[in-house]
């Protein structure tokens, strides 16, 4: 496994070693140890899927303290352009993101800490979105930024993406209290 830093502090790529052969391939996701290597000591406690259409964006998401989430995430199948924007008050990129393709092909995985909002438009048809999560997903907790903010800028690549009446109810960023 390698780490890939990005421009924003703990928030990390990660290439896992595949092994292909004439049957297919295998890799590991996850291995405590490796992480440990790689400076990531999470204890995950929750995993999530979820499949979608091309042109469908979820996010931007976060869950607020005492149930903040730091998660692992990448594609089983499909293609996915995944956003993290740093919400932690104290970091010298609050509010700065960065964007990365990931995909079934190249098995990259991105590790987002506690503290950043976290959204993918999906690229392809029947794309699959994995993610382990290191607290429970309560309801009460969660929040969200609106995909679309104006102070953000995001590049998503589209003006029209599919979006869930939830979503489109974010929270603009400038209106936001960051308890990170």
């Amino acid at each position: 496994m390698n780490l890939i830093k990005t421009s924003i502090q703990d928030l990390v790529l990660i290439q896992p070693d595949v092994f292909p052969d004439q049957r297919g391939y295998f890799f590991e996701s996850f291995q405590k140890e490796k992480f440990l290597k790689l400076g990531i000591d999470a204890e995950f406690i929750q995993d999530n899927e979820s499949m979608s259409q091309k042109n469908v964006l979820r996010g931007l998401h976060f869950q607020l303290p005492p149930f903040a989430q730091g998660k692992l995430v990448r594609v089983v199948k499909g293609a996915v352009l995944d956003v993290a924007v740093d919400l932690r008050k104290s970091s010298i990129t609050y509010g700065k993101w960065v964007s990365v393709t990931l995909d079934a092909d190249d098995k990259l995985m991105a590790w987002i800490p506690v503290g950043f909002a976290h959204g993918f438009l999906t690229l392809e048809d029947d794309t699959i979105f994995q993610y382990k999560c290191t607290n429970y997903y309560n309801k009460a907790s969660e929040a969200g930024i609106i995909w679309n903010d104006p102070t953000l800028g995001i590049d998503w690549g589209t003006n029209e993406p599919l979006v869930s009446e939830k979503d489109l109810k974010g929270l603009l960023f400038n209106n936001f209290k960051s308890p990170f």
